[in-house]
């Protein structure tokens, strides 16, 4: 046994003795001694720090992590005295050829080496960046998505930096008895500042857990202001290389993106038939299935839902009856009507970033009774992102005003403000048909025993929805997407939220449960900052 110590304790003494060897050889090595009677200087850039990205409250979306830096001057000593707090030995010994002081990263910010200079800096982004499809990634130094794209100029040209100034000889290497001059720079606090709310983000996060692909929008209904945007799969700024291969797609930004909306429409086919002077106490006995022009289509409910009148129809999303009611309305009213709401346009974020147009069919293409029909439920050509839909929900919540949405507040400079100048909105329909349509939509939750998007802190109305797609999964079912927009509280709505499940179950059992939890977390969060 003691021979076996003994041996042990031999060979690391041999390692550590040709360890030293190896560290005094490069530190002392002929050509890095003073050979030249010329004093000069040597500049180390410690670190530099961006321009931030902020939220609405000018809570950082970035830098938020730091890690710690050493700057070294590599005599025998201070490389000895250093060794146990470094992050990468590797990189350590290939700067330690030069023979010129350098930066390198270590796990403390208190080395109790006086000759070790030690600073904390901000690490720009982490493998848990929150808001990744709208900060975006950098490559190289350079903006290639989101935010980081769209301002890059900003961004990187103002930054705070750190710098260390060493006297040296004609090799490069510190004079001895020579102090360093360090010119040391506060973090910059100009950044760009977004609609997003922190809080809000991080809410709706943690509730896209429960579905694997999708999309969550929150939206302020009277300003435009996008609290929140999700896209599920996110991905991380720390490791490209893995989403890249990702068949699920996740640099995508969902929220962004075209789906088949399905039953949210009926929202825009009773606000046509409003708009016309339809009465909603109107009446249509559901039977199960409609005759139109030849071609058969179907209600959810099989059976039908027998004699009901509009808000019954948006309670129970009757398709019969929004289709029996289409047929009355006229064409150009009725694209003019979802075009007003935002449906087949295009909405620019930010220089790249885009809420793209979808599809929305036109009027010429509604001189088809089935085309026409389609429509009516949602279905068929008609395509919207989630940032469409919730300005839909926005429109009706503020009294029929369209307001654009909005991602971007302005820049600072740290200490000012350039706010971007405001969008003016628009009346796309009128406040009294709004007013019924909340209505409907406060009924389909509140009033709605089937309901499972009814939150138990706060009241709530919306609209399910569960689109067909044409498409089929491997199990040869077809897939669906799953759809609920709302707004809380009902009475009094302070945020409009969408929710999207790709290939999700029904409107109602997929997309609900996460609608009702944000509802709950935000008006939790609410009550605690009150």
């Amino acid at each position: 046994m003691y021979k076996r110590f003994a041996l042990i304790f031999a060979f690391f003494g041999i390692s550590f003795s040709l360890l030293y060897m190896r560290i005094f050889y490069i530190t002392q090595k002929d050509e890095y001694k003073q050979a030249a009677s010329n004093q000069g200087s040597y500049t180390i850039t410690v670190n530099k720090t961006y321009a931030n990205i902020y939220d609405c409250n000018m809570v950082p979306l970035i830098n938020r992590k730091n890690k710690y830096l050493a700057v070294i001057n590599p005599t025998s000593k201070n490389v000895i005295d250093i060794l146990p707090y470094l992050k990468d030995r590797d990189f350590f010994y290939k700067q330690l050829e030069s023979g010129k002081p350098f930066v390198c990263e270590v796990n403390s910010p208190d080395i109790d080496k006086n000759e070790i200079l030690t600073f904390t800096t901000k690490i720009r982004t982490s493998s848990d960046q929150i808001a990744p499809h709208i900060v975006g990634y950098t490559i190289d130094n350079k903006g290639v998505t989101g935010i980081e794209k769209a301002y890059d100029s900003f961004l990187r040209n103002n930054f705070s930096s750190t710098k260390i100034t060493y006297k040296v000889d004609g090799t490069g290497k510190m004079l001895d008895g020579t102090d360093e001059i360090i010119d040391l720079n506060e973090d910059t606090k100009a950044g760009v500042i977004t609609t997003i709310d922190y809080d809000i983000q991080a809410i709706c996060e943690a509730a896209s857990k429960k579905f694997e692909k999708g999309a969550i929008v929150v939206m302020d209904p009277y300003t435009g202001d996008l609290k929140a945007v999700v896209s599920v799969p996110d991905f991380s700024p720390t490791d490209l290389s893995k989403s890249l291969n990702d068949k699920n797609t996740p640099f995508i930004n969902r929220a962004f993106s075209a789906y088949n909306v399905g039953s949210i429409f009926k929202l825009v086919t009773a606000a046509t038939a409003l708009e016309q002077g339809i009465s909603p106490d109107l009446k249509y006995e559901c039977t199960g299935s409609i005759d139109i022009d030849g071609q058969i289509f179907r209600c959810h409910k099989h059976d039908g839902h027998g004699l009901i009148d509009m808000q019954t129809a948006m309670v129970e999303s009757c398709n019969t009856y929004f289709i029996n009611l289409s047929a009355m309305l006229n064409n150009s009213n009725f694209i003019n009507t979802a075009s007003a709401l935002g449906f087949g346009k295009e909405t620019l974020l930010a220089d790249g970033i885009v809420s793209v147009k979808g599809n929305l069919q036109t009027e010429k293409e509604l001189f088809n009774p089935a085309e026409k029909a389609n429509l009516a439920f949602g279905q068929g050509m008609l395509m919207a992102t989630p940032v469409q839909i919730s300005c839909l929900t926005s429109s009706i919540v503020n009294n029929g005003e369209y307001t654009k949405p909005k991602l971007i507040i302005g820049v600072t400079d740290g200490e000012n403000i350039n706010f971007n100048e405001e969008e003016k909105s628009f009346q796309a329909i009128e406040p009294m048909t709004a007013y019924k349509l909340r209505k409907f939509m406060t009924a389909t939750v509140q009033d709605n025993n089937e309901s499972v998007a009814k939150p138990y802190n706060t009241t709530a109305a919306g609209k399910t929805s569960t689109a067909q797609t044409g498409k089929y999964n491997e199990d040869e079912n077809e897939i669906l997407q799953a759809w609920f927009t709302g707004y809380f509280p009902a009475d009094n709505p302070k945020y409009v939220v969408t929710v999207l499940i790709e290939d999700g179950k029904s409107g109602n059992l997929s997309a609900g449960p996460v609608f009702k939890e944000i509802a709950e977390n935000i008006t939790r969060l609410g009550q605690k900052n009150n």
